[in-house]
């Protein structure tokens, strides 16, 4: 029994293995030569594995296109902002907390996100997994707006959709390549700067 549990997570463990090494080579390959100009094969010759290999442990090219923007839209670092903005009442700390928020989540992956993201709408597979992952960002934006409404804290012109929408311009995917990836701004320059826009946008009482 105990021998059959060993190999079992030994063949569990070297699968897990492969398929990160299958991820890795997709993220390297995306990244270098972009989405559109690499094949599966190419992945799996840098993998070191077979074709079939890749569509076994990790799926087609838009599967592990989803599976590399997940991070993004799954990390740790979302619940610990959406707990910091549901336990303050202060209108300009939540936007501050955003701004810190989607700052950290694109720092973090922004070798991946800077260099794939932008190539996705011309591929439509690729444009269905970017579409699901910002969805999901979109969300996160949806409930800090009702955060703030909740506050009574948005302006009086704004309703909770239009304050979503000014929130996506101002901290969404855009916001963050435009700054620091097109007009090379450093990322503590470009949360300051959007941070400060975003409650002029926002609030009824935006401060300083």
């Amino acid at each position: 029994m105990g021998s059959r549990t060993y190999r079992s997570r030994r063949r569990a463990d070297a699968a897990a293995a492969t398929r990160a090494a299958i991820l890795a080579a997709a993220e390297e390959l995306f990244v270098s030569r972009g989405y559109s100009c690499v094949t599966v094969a190419q992945i799996a010759d840098a993998a070191q594995v077979a074709v079939q290999t890749v569509y076994s442990s990790a799926g087609g090219k838009a599967d592990m296109l989803r599976e590399l923007l997940l991070p993004a839209v799954s990390d740790p670092n979302i619940d610990i902002t959406m707990r910091a903005i549901a336990a303050t009442d202060d209108p300009r700390q939540v936007i501050d907390i955003t701004a810190r928020g989607t700052r950290e989540a694109h720092e973090v992956h922004w070798s991946t996100l800077a260099a794939v993201i932008p190539q996705c709408p011309s591929e439509p597979a690729a444009a269905a997994a970017l579409e699901a992952a910002t969805t999901e960002y979109v969300k996160a934006l949806a409930a800090i707006v009702e955060r703030l409404d909740q506050l009574g804290a948005l302006r009086a012109d704004l309703d909770q959709r239009r304050a979503v929408d000014l929130l996506w311009f101002h901290l969404g995917q855009d916001a963050w390549f435009s700054l620091v990836g097109h007009r090379r701004w450093s990322f503590d320059d470009a949360q300051e700067w959007l941070a400060a826009a975003t409650k002029r946008a926002l609030l009824a009482d935006p401060g300083d």
